[in-house]
């Protein structure tokens, strides 16, 4: 009886702990949730773009996901030093290894923002010219003589680009 009496002692602080830390993490998922239909919803009034806005949403998701699942652990008493330190390093290395994807899609987000061209304008870039069909988060897709082009965003965004004048 002795045993149970010392066990529950040294269970009960950290039971505790893990139902606070639940509570964490099921709020900021929540806090997620709600912040990305905030973002949705913002996105669609102002018209900015289908895209931007799901990316965006996505991301928010994401981060403050993970911020609660790391503060949930921390409540739990796991040292989340460690865990953000890896996370940083983890971060910078994926970084550097889709560094060219990563260019494309933020070329693709400031494409969509600024609108420097829009679907059925022709456009010459790079010794390429054709009509805009589709512009994505990481290519920009040309319909010129029978053939598809697709154009890296990144090479729209750093180059050159002519926007012919209809009529």
């Amino acid at each position: 009886m002795e045993t149970l009496t010392a066990l529950g002692d040294k269970v009960i602080p950290y039971g505790t702990n893990i139902v606070i830390g639940i509570l964490i993490f099921v709020g900021f998922w929540i806090a997620g949730l709600i912040s990305s239909r905030v973002i949705r919803r913002i996105g669609e009034e102002s018209g900015r773009g289908e895209y931007i806005t799901r990316l965006l949403a996505r991301v928010t998701k994401v981060a403050v996901v993970v911020i609660g699942a790391i503060t949930a652990l921390g409540t739990f008493g796991v040292n989340v030093s460690a865990l953000v330190a890896g996370l940083g390093l983890t971060g910078f290395a994926l970084g550097f290894a889709i560094k060219d994807v990563l260019a494309n899609t933020l070329a693709g987000i400031l494409i969509l923002t600024y609108r420097p061209f829009k679907p059925n304008d022709r456009i010459s870039v790079s010794g390429q010219e054709g009509t805009v069909i589709q512009i994505d988060l990481r290519y920009t897709t040309l319909q010129a003589e029978g053939k598809k082009i697709l154009i890296p965003n990144s090479t729209l965004f750093t180059n050159i680009l002519n926007v012919f004048e209809d009529g």
